[in-house]
């Protein structure tokens, strides 16, 4: 998993979290094409994943700067206010009030510029949605598992992740945690 994360802020406001640069270069193409007065600061600085993870309990909507199309900061929003738990594209879709476009919405989320703390791991294939539901019930039948779905995480494909799945797949068990 990655042990180290770039922050990016642009002005004081959370603009990306990423493991590499990659965003910070799109930032900085950003950032060149408005004028001189409209950015006063640039700060780039690496965190760990629990100090990630302590950030994500305190940042609010409005502490962040996104560059993105309309469509694209809806679906972040959506995002952002998410419950912990494990939805698929399908379900984001509707409540994005785009139940056709799935397709646009899994590229908004896709395109998230702030890992984690816009928690776009939380979004699973409707396929591994339906199979952790198979499970679920199952598991509540025959065991004692009730409640929390972490068991389920070795058992579904959590689908594709910039960072890899595994990486995916430890920051759901982190978000589902807290």
């Amino acid at each position: 998993m990655v042990t180290q994360w770039i922050v990016t802020e642009i002005d004081g406001r959370i603009a990306s979290v990423s493991a590499d640069y990659g965003h910070f270069a799109r930032l900085a193409e950003k950032v060149a094409q408005q004028p001189v007065a409209a950015t006063d600061s640039i700060r780039t600085r690496k965190i760990s994943t629990e100090e990630l993870v302590a950030m994500a309990g305190k940042v609010r909507w409005e502490d962040f700067r996104l560059y993105g199309t309309k469509f694209q900061l809806s679906v972040w929003k959506q995002l952002f206010e998410l419950a912990p738990k494990l939805y698929s594209y399908s379900e984001l879709a509707a409540m994005c009030d785009n139940p056709q476009g799935v397709r646009a919405v899994a590229h908004a989320v896709a395109t998230n510029p702030v890992a984690f703390l816009i928690p776009c791991h939380l979004i699973v294939p409707k396929e591994s949605m339906d199979k952790a539901r198979e499970i679920r019930a199952t598991a509540e039948e025959s065991t004692l598992f009730k409640g929390s779905d972490l068991y389920l995480l070795d058992s579904i494909d959590v689908g594709e992740y910039a960072y890899g799945s595994e990486t995916k797949r430890e920051l759901i068990k982190l978000h589902l945690k807290h």
